[in-house]
């Protein structure tokens, strides 16, 4: 059964079909190989165990990340030896025990940029040109989307903290998450659209909120912003070892 995203304001109808389901997964490069999480070294690293070897592993996301990296818990890695790297392998999976998720905070661009390019994902059907990495004001958005109806800034988040159904962004104060809502609501000032797209990298969401028990003002900040018509969609993943893909919209109760 399909889902809708909905907001407290401004939503544009969705389409009917779930063109979502349709979405080339995107394929996680490996084989990978399991280990165990020991602990986290620093933002960008971790210590973690292969093979019965300790060994160093990059961490592709900023985020506290508490809820998935406790000790002893199974991990999966990618292996990234290279003469410029200090670690041997990226963390891309942890083991929830039996529900993987993906905690690369790189890849829901990624997913969101091919999707909407191949016009399969509701409701940004219909652009013809996305541009990433793009400048509004003094800000850096993920996305700028073109087409008959004019223009769309997107930014997108990823999002792993699930509970009680219930996934939750951000993790930890993000003045960074603050600003980049600020920009959406002044390109919405501005005549054009504007989305704030949250994407839960694991499948057992079922609405997404904003996390005021770890950054009360950027709660305050996305509300404001859907009132001024900042439009906020969030969208779950199926993660399996071999790849990730967006399968379906998920109620938004901001």
């Amino acid at each position: 059964m399909c889902t809708r995203s909905e907001t407290l304001s401004r939503n544009p109808s969705l389409a009917s079909a779930c063109p979502w389901i349709t979405i080339p997964p995107m394929k996680i490069e490996g084989p990978l190989v399991e280990g165990i999480f020991l602990q986290r070294d620093n933002r960008f690293r971790a210590t973690v165990e292969v093979a019965g070897r300790v060994t160093k592993a990059h961490v592709p996301n900023s985020g506290r990340l508490h809820e998935l990296f406790v000790p002893g818990r199974r991990v999966l890695l990618a292996p990234r030896a290279a003469p410029h790297r200090v670690t041997a392998y990226d963390l891309v999976l942890v083991d929830l025990g039996g529900r993987l998720v993906s905690m690369d905070a790189r890849l829901p661009s990624r997913l969101f940029h091919e999707a909407v390019a191949a016009g399969k994902l509701a409701p940004f059907l219909g652009y013809t040109a996305v541009q990433p990495e793009v400048t509004f004001g003094e800000s850096r958005l993920d996305f700028r989307l073109d087409g008959p109806a004019g223009t769309c800034y997107v930014e997108v988040k990823s999002v792993t903290l699930v509970e009680d159904g219930v996934g939750l962004f951000p993790d930890a104060p993000t003045t960074r998450g603050q600003r980049h809502v600020r920009a959406l609501m002044e390109a919405v000032a501005q005549g054009h659209r504007a989305a704030a797209v949250f994407v839960i990298q694991r499948d057992d969401a079922h609405t997404f909120a904003p996390h005021d028990a770890a950054d009360p003002a950027f709660g305050r900040v996305l509300r404001e912003a859907v009132a001024a018509g900042v439009e906020v969609h969030a969208f779950k993943c199926r993660v399996t070892r071999e790849e990730v893909v967006i399968v379906g919209a998920v109620r938004v109760g901001v």
